[in-house]
């Protein structure tokens, strides 16, 4: 089961529960503080990535005339 097979059923009763857990003046911080953190997560990974990816070598242009 993957996190794209909840559907929206699903995230209606998550979103109710949140509300329910941290209240209506807390929901706004919550969402900010879930969305830097996937923001700092999406760049740590994108770095990771960029970083397991061998540097290309340039390719040498010769002189055909």
């Amino acid at each position: 089961m993957s996190l794209a097979s909840i559907g929206v059923p699903g995230l209606i009763i998550i979103l109710v529960i949140v509300l329910i857990l941290f209240g209506p003046k807390k929901l706004p911080e919550v969402g900010a503080a879930v969305g830097k953190t996937l923001a700092e997560f999406k760049k740590s990974a994108k770095d990771i990535m960029e970083e397991d990816e061998p540097i290309p070598k340039e390719t040498k242009k010769t002189d055909q005339l």
